[in-house]
């Protein structure tokens, strides 16, 4: 009987920038919430660092995750207190220079032509 090679597949954390939108620029129920129950992750969803506009229309939350289902159980959890999410897989700078540099003597060669 011939041996089958087992192969496990390990999924690195992905970014995310999550953008809440609070109900009528008011994130008062939202940080009550926080203060009064924490940011109910679960593990496996990690919270990064964060930033508010001036109106307190949104916040933008960098989090780091593998497995995108940990936000629907996330997000579901904050119903009800007048924010809704938009969550954006995000590459790092860094890393998008690295993919986009091969690209970059390649355009100037073409445009060069």
């Amino acid at each position: 009987m011939a041996r089958v090679a087992q192969f496990t597949l390990t999924r690195a954390p992905m970014l995310f920038m999550v953008i809440e939108h609070f109900a009528d620029h008011d994130m008062v129920p939202v940080y009550q919430r926080l203060r009064e129950e924490g940011r109910s992750l679960r593990d496996g969803l990690e919270y990064v660092d964060s930033w508010v506009e001036p109106n307190f229309a949104r916040c933008f939350q960098l989090m780091r995750c593998d497995d995108p289902r940990l936000f629907q159980e996330w997000v579901l959890q904050w119903r009800g207190c007048g924010v809704t999410f938009e969550i954006v897989p995000v590459v790092p700078s860094k890393d998008t220079r690295e993919i986009v540099a091969p690209h970059l003597d390649r355009a100037s060669a073409t445009d060069r032509a």
